[in-house]
């Protein structure tokens, strides 16, 4: 069975609902590594999102493309 396909502006809409609000992300590294942190989304702009962790640890924002999210290696969702 075919799977259903998503597309950009699916996610832009997605991404656009969390506006200002908590989210959790999972980021994919490869070879079975993950990130998993959560934060504010912070900026919507045209070509990416970005995030602002709750840790301390990290520095500034992370930018993630929307293209990164409608292929799996990034997965964001609300808290």
């Amino acid at each position: 069975m075919i799977k259903p396909t998503k597309k950009i502006a699916d996610v832009k809409q997605m991404v656009r609902s969390c506006s200002a609000r908590r989210v959790a992300v999972r980021v994919n590294l490869g070879r079975n590594k993950s990130l998993n942190y959560s934060g504010v989304l912070s900026g919507i702009y045209p070509a990416l999102f970005t995030v602002k962790p709750d840790d301390k640890d990290f520095l500034g924002k992370t930018a993630y493309s929307y293209s990164d999210v409608l292929c799996g290696n990034v997965k964001i969702k609300p808290l």
